[in-house]
């Protein structure tokens, strides 16, 4: 996926979620049909940290559910980085398991959030260009 569609809304709602999971890193679904986001699932950081994340896993059940449910596929995953760049770390790699989902990372080291989606398959990175629609 070389693309991934956001619309305006749900993107505001990824960075307003991980604003407020500062300091730790907040993580979240995104979910769609083809490369446009229509459903954001905000997800708990069950690691409690400012440097790594996981979804919870009760929580990811209902999630696959309620995609299943409403016809949906996911997307995207998103977390923040608190206080590093919107980049993969080495750890985001080592556990990017969904290889067609689009990794999102919001960075909030500076005062405007900076966020990038990227593709890992097998260790490589490729970076994926986020559109917004209003």
């Amino acid at each position: 996926m070389s693309q991934l569609i956001i619309p305006q809304q749900i993107f505001e709602e990824m960075i307003a979620h991980c604003k407020e999971g500062y300091p730790n890193e907040a993580c979240g679904i995104l979910a769609g049909s083809g490369n446009e986001v229509s459903k954001i699932y905000r997800m708990t950081n069950i690691e409690n940290s400012p440097v790594t994340y996981m979804l919870d896993p009760k929580e990811q059940f209902n999630v696959m559910k309620d995609m299943r449910e409403g016809n949906l596929s996911m997307i995207a995953i998103f977390h923040s980085h608190p206080s590093s760049a919107a980049y993969p770390s080495q750890r985001d790699v080592s556990l990017a398991f969904y290889e067609d989902a689009v990794y999102i990372i919001v960075s909030l080291m500076q005062k405007e959030p900076v966020v990038k989606g990227f593709l890992i398959k097998e260790g490589e990175i490729k970076e994926t260009e986020i559109i917004l629609k209003a």
